[in-house]
């Protein structure tokens, strides 16, 4: 319903499938990680997921611009889960509110094709800003906006394909750096 309403704010009429949610945790190696952010967690299947494959010291801070998905996910009783109503692309201020670390992994999916392409920008400067070093980026996406951006900032992405989804969709994801 949210995606008939907002299709600019909502990636897809139809939930993540069991498998994509599989392939985004593979990719995210989210047993290691301690800060995972997710943005654009919808209705909460992708988090769900994400939770059960975290450890239980790990925190999850879910960013979600639609207030009835955010109603939604804070019903989640998981106390790793942190939801936060607002825009990825403050996601540095958002992460000082709660936290002093940076994220290991930021996991994304949210519609970076229908929205103007300077916030797509502004989203991805966010995200590598706020990343850990060796942290990753990870977008699941129909289209390649995302990639496109990305690449200008953060060099070209590795890229997945998840073709048991309706419809299949692409896993793009960069890893920062490490200091040295």
């Amino acid at each position: 319903m949210g995606f008939l309403r907002n299709p600019d704010l909502v990636g897809s009429i139809i939930p993540s499938s069991r498998f994509l949610e599989r392939r985004l945790i593979e990719v995210a190696d989210l047993q290691h990680a301690r800060l995972v952010v997710e943005l654009g967690p919808g209705t909460g299947g992708t988090t769900r997921a994400i939770l059960a494959a975290m450890s239980e010291n790990a925190n999850l801070i879910a960013l979600e611009i639609n207030e009835e998905f955010v109603a939604l996910l804070r019903a989640e009783a998981d106390p790793r889960l942190i939801v936060h109503h607002g825009s990825a692309e403050h996601l540095p201020q958002i992460l000082r509110h709660y936290t002093s670390r940076q994220p290991d992994v930021v996991i994304s999916g949210i519609p970076f094709s229908t929205m103007p392409h300077n916030l797509g920008t502004r989203i991805i400067q966010a995200v590598w800003a706020s990343l850990a070093p060796g942290g990753r980026f990870i977008a699941y996406q129909f289209r390649d906006q995302v990639a496109m951006l990305g690449r200008q900032l953060l060099g070209k992405p590795e890229i997945e394909v998840e073709l048991l989804n309706i419809p299949p969709v692409r896993i793009f994801h960069w890893r920062k750096p490490l200091l040295r």
